[in-house]
């Protein structure tokens, strides 16, 4: 077991736990988890039969990515993942949402699966079982077969079907060995990042193509909701969205809209048609002759409200909107960084603000089990002179935001797990390798994985919570 070292023990007991009388109000079944994304951690880019992705392409691109990084090598989990999942065991860790890779999967993005894909990911499940380790599983964290962007990507219809077909076989191969499955990893980065900012993979940038992505990817969840009830019955499923909490600056009626307008971009284009069975008339309003009216036919929106078993969010941080009349994008908003933003990524740290975006799903959008995929922070972390990673913020960070978990359920969210992002420093998308989101220091240079403070912190934190529960009998 990776014990924290004499300075990291010291600073350990120093640093609070979420107090008893807090934790216990949280659901018996309540799963602490960590996440990661399969082309950020496992590298082998070119090995056993595995295509090039769109990320590929775009981290290979130059002046892309922070220089020049990509996700060949990553933190080679592809082929140390049974040292990760030893790693995950020693730390406490039972609940481990991940992504398979679609281009490893099914390189061309059409017909049969890889079959060396298969037995890795059959291998990795198998590996989890073996240590009492629950999968939750994502079948599309953003690494789209190149071929199919080649055919239009996600702003064409197609795509969404080949996303169901990948979905039916990744399933049927895999299903014996996951229950939980999650269709989609935020949509938004997907199509707004990566077809109308051009900031993330493919790297387009047409506000026309992004709003048709959105649709697409919405049709895509919805047509593999079905084809996994078909292929596992039992199976719980949903969808991952990142959700943001948005502020206007000030209470003037331009900033008033201009944040409606911004929430309708980011927010309600995803979760209207999953959760309330249509598009609102703020989104209708502001993309519907932009091109959102002309991809929506008949049924569609039936099948993107397909019945799902709980509700994935992602939340990061709050941003501020004002109108910007001049050079702010076709939204005509000015986004900013709501204060203190204090992560090395300039996003800002208010806890508060994951108990609004948690009470508001819960309240506006659906009464489903809502589950936090993801929720994290990047900070400057380093080796110290005695190779320890002692990272105070982040401890701050994880106990500052679970315990925001614990009011949303005080005030009547049903909130039944948080994956912290991310258990490894991996890969930062177009950021490379510069961002550290993980609770486990990553050395590039040789691999080595050195659990930081937060890691040893969350450790204590998941026994306390264990130890709760012991006296009544509940088990996982």
């Amino acid at each position: 077991m990776p014990n924290p070292s004499p300075r990291q023990q010291t600073r350990l007991h120093a640093q609070p736990s979420i107090s008893a009388d807090r934790l216990v109000l949280l659901p018996s079944d309540f799963r602490l988890g960590v996440s990661t994304a399969a082309y950020q951690i496992e590298g082998a880019a070119r090995e056993e039969g595995r295509g090039p992705s769109i990320w590929d392409s775009f981290a290979h691109t130059p002046g892309l990515t922070a220089n020049g990084d990509h996700g060949d090598v990553a933190c080679d989990h592809y082929h140390r993942w049974r040292d990760d999942l030893d790693l995950m065991v020693d730390l406490g860790i039972r609940e481990y949402r991940l992504s398979v890779s679609w281009s490893r999967l099914q390189p061309s993005g059409q017909g049969e699966l890889n079959p060396e894909a298969v037995v890795f990911y059959r291998a990795l499940l198998e590996g989890m079982r073996e240590r009492g380790i629950r999968p939750l599983v994502t079948l599309y964290h953003w690494d789209l077969p190149q071929p199919l962007e080649d055919a239009g990507g996600w702003p064409v219809r197609v795509t969404a079907e080949r996303f169901a077909d990948y979905a039916a076989r990744t399933v049927g191969a895999l299903g014996d060995l996951a229950e939980d499955w999650i269709t989609l990893n935020e949509p938004w980065c997907s199509a707004f990042l990566g077809y109308h900012t051009g900031a993330h993979a493919p790297g387009r940038r047409d506000w026309g193509a992004a709003i048709a992505a959105a649709h697409h990817l919405n049709l895509a969840h919805g047509l593999a909701v079905a084809v996994i009830r078909a292929e596992l019955p039992g199976a719980r499923v949903g969808i991952a969205n990142i959700v943001t909490d948005i502020r206007p600056r000030t209470d003037s009626l331009d900033d008033l809209a201009a944040a409606e307008r911004l929430d309708a971009a980011s927010n309600r284009v995803f979760l209207d048609p999953v959760y309330l069975g249509d598009y609102s008339e703020q989104v209708r309003r502001l993309l519907g002759a932009d091109g959102l009216d002309a991809v929506i036919r008949p049924g569609d929106l039936d099948v993107i409200a397909a019945p799902t078993d709980f509700a994935g969010i992602n939340h990061y941080q709050r941003v501020i909107a004002r109108h910007d009349d001049d050079d702010a994008g076709p939204l005509r908003v000015r986004e900013e960084p709501a204060e203190p933003a204090t992560t090395s990524f300039g996003w800002s740290v208010i806890p508060a603000s994951l108990t609004a975006v948690l009470m508001r799903v819960s309240r506006e959008f659906t009464s489903l089990p809502l589950l936090i995929t993801e929720n994290g922070a990047s900070y400057h972390d380093y080796l110290d002179p005695d190779g320890d990673v002692v990272d105070l913020d982040r401890v701050s960070y994880l106990r500052g935001y679970l315990d925001a978990v614990v009011t949303a359920v005080e005030q009547g969210a049903d909130v039944r797990g948080y994956y912290a992002w991310s258990f490894l420093d991996n890969f930062e998308w177009a950021e490379g390798y510069g961002k550290r989101f993980g609770m486990v220091f990553v050395d590039y240079a040789t691999q080595r994985r050195i659990p930081k403070l937060s890691a040893h912190w969350y450790r204590r934190l998941i026994s306390e919570r264990m130890s709760q529960l012991e006296p009544i009998g509940v088990k996982r």
